[in-house]
């Protein structure tokens, strides 16, 4: 990434950072900011969660490991991470009309993590959102051994979980992650 490239980005995430100060009411930009001129490794994840459109931003931060948490915050599920099936085993086994890729193998690669069931009730907390469409999280060993993954979505004012085999994809189904800095 170039430092053109690398400004263009920070000054789209400032720009959201301000406008919705709600989801991180006592943090400070500047110093999140000089934190990730130091990482460009977190600045390409954060490049690829906006370029799928996820409009990544800060969620948090955690005082135990002194890392600024960011949540996608896209009103419904990412349109760049949708239409994929839950990890490279689905993938395979699927015979007909394969995806083009999985969620486990697009969080790899993006070096970002899967938002978990309770991450995601965080990310209902601070901001409604996947009020038409639905992201996978990450599934528990015991559901995906059995073939199985859990999606979430928030419908009548609160969160549901679900389940569906790991080998299937939708157009409405895509994944959120969280990127820790």
């Amino acid at each position: 990434m170039t430092n053109n490239h690398n400004e263009q980005l920070l000054h789209a995430l400032e720009e959201r950072f301000k406008a919705n100060m709600h989801r991180h009411e006592n943090l400070n930009w500047e110093e999140i900011a000089a934190k990730l001129q130091k990482l460009p490794e977190k600045l390409k994840s954060l490049e690829q969660m906006e370029a799928t459109e996820g409009e990544p931003d800060v969620a948090g931060y955690d005082e135990g490991t002194k890392e600024y948490i960011f949540y996608d915050f896209s009103k419904e599920s990412p349109k760049g991470r949708r239409s994929v099936c839950y990890d490279r085993a689905a993938l395979e086994s699927r015979k007909k009309y394969p995806p083009k890729t999985s969620v486990m193998d697009m969080v790899e690669e993006m070096g970002i993590e899967l938002l978990s069931e309770e991450e995601y009730r965080k990310l209902q907390e601070l901001e409604v959102v996947d009020q038409k469409t639905s992201s996978w999280v990450k599934t528990p060993a015991s559901i995906r051994e059995r073939g199985g993954a859990i999606f979430c979505d928030y419908r009548y004012g609160q969160v549901f979980v679900y389940h569906n085999g790991a080998d299937s994809y939708y157009g409405s189904r895509g994944f959120r992650g969280l990127l820790r800095v």
